[in-house]
Formats: C-alpha cells, sequence, structure tokens
C-alpha cells in the first residue's frame, strides 16, 4: 500500500514536470517562430496542458475501456469550462465579448448535442451498444478544424 502511494506520488510529480517542460518549451518555440501570444495560449499551451488526457485516452482505448476516454473528456471540459471560469468570477469580473456570445458559446453547446447524439447509439437507433464510429470521428475533427480555423484565421 506504501508502495502504491509512492508511485502515484512520484507518478504525479513526473506529469507535472514533463507538463511544465512541454509547456514553456512550445510557447518558446511558437514565440521564436512569431506566432502571437493569443495563439500560444489559446492553442499549444492548451495542447500541452491536455496531453496527459490523451495520453489517459490512449491507454484506455488500447485496453478496451473506451468508457474511461469519454468520462475524462467531458469530466475534463466541465471543469475546465464551470470550475476554472468560476474561480476566474470569483477572483474578478470577467467581460465577455460578443463574439463569445454569439459564436464560441453556441458552438460549445452544439459540440455537447453532438457528443450527447453520436454516442447514444442505443437510445436513438435501438443498437444493441452505444459505439463512436470512426466516421463521426472524423466528423468531430472536421468540427474542430472548423472552430480552430475560424477562430485564428
Amino acid at each position: 500500500m506504501i508502495i502504491s502511494f509512492l508511485l502515484v506520488i512520484v507518478g504525479l510529480a513526473l506529469l507535472i514536470y514533463a507538463a511544465d517542460l512541454l509547456v514553456k518549451g512550445s510557447a518558446s518555440l511558437s514565440k521564436r517562430a512569431g506566432i502571437s501570444s493569443l495563439v500560444i495560449g489559446l492553442t499549444v499551451v492548451s495542447f500541452g496542458t491536455s496531453a496527459p488526457e490523451l495520453i489517459v485516452n490512449i491507454f484506455s482505448a488500447i485496453q478496451g475501456t473506451t468508457g474511461i476516454s469519454l468520462g475524462n473528456i467531458v469530466g475534463s471540459n466541465i471543469a475546465n469550462i464551470l470550475l476554472i471560469l468560476g474561480i476566474g468570477s470569483l477572483i474578478t469580473t470577467l467581460k465577455v465579448q460578443k463574439s463569445t456570445t454569439w459564436k464560441e458559446i453556441p458552438f460549445a453547446l452544439l459540440a455537447a448535442i453532438l457528443l450527447f447524439t453520436i454516442s447514444n447509439d442505443v437510445l436513438f437507433d435501438s443498437h444493441s451498444a452505444n459505439v463512436i464510429s470512426r466516421s463521426e470521428g472524423i466528423a468531430l475533427m472536421g468540427f474542430f478544424m472548423h472552430l480552430y480555423i475560424t477562430q485564428f484565421h
């Protein structure tokens, strides 16, 4: 039991150290390449901080426990939106731009509805299991690319 606890502590320390190196290195490289701080903050750093979630999702998919991946994604988004936004708004008043209200919030809601719809085959299509297929994954990646392109171009 003590060894397991120590392994968790060591793993957590390594995870924090590696994520910090990834974020700092990516931000430094992006600045040298002339990429704006906004783009660095919104993409490079967000990918770096999401790297641990990606690893968990890859291992859970390999092991066939894909429910962990879905729960990890949904839980992370809930925590990022509600927890971080909540803490930030407790500290200071947050100003919301008009484009956020009319563009980004509806897309976030649409993404949640889309995920609910494609992950409930039993409910909507009377299938024997809920499956997110490759074609649905491609559609989700297209959705992501559309958001990325419209955000930064």
